[in-house]
């Protein structure tokens, strides 16, 4: 069962996007994308408030999770999350593999 986790994260004076943009140019994003397990690891401009990134992370498994928890990449971010001064909110999804949402699918223009 996928996991997706929604993480924002907030400062001031533009450091959250400074962080994001650090994160890729380092390839940091590049190594935990590559990571087994890893379905999706994108950041986005919230258009409402400029100083909030949003952080999608999708995992295959807990498992994957847990070992991307226990890899080195974990301390280069928390690193860099303090030195960006940087606050978080989290939110867990798991997905729903049960088909109850295929009615949605009239709905989505592709």
């Amino acid at each position: 069962m996928a996991i997706t986790v929604n993480l924002r994260y907030t400062g001031r004076d533009g450091n959250a996007r400074k962080f994001a943009e650090e994160m890729m140019r380092s390839g940091t994003v590049d190594r935990i994308r590559a990571e087994r397990g890893n379905l999706r690891y994108e950041y986005f401009v919230a258009m409402e408030d400029p100083e909030t990134v949003l952080l999608i992370d999708s995992w295959e498994s807990q498992e994957a999770i847990d070992a991307h928890h226990a890899s080195p990449m974990m301390r280069t971010i928390a690193e860099l999350r303090d030195r960006y001064d940087l606050h978080m909110t989290v939110e867990r999804f798991a997905a729903d593999e049960s088909g109850e949402g295929a009615g949605d699918e009239k709905f989505i223009r592709r």
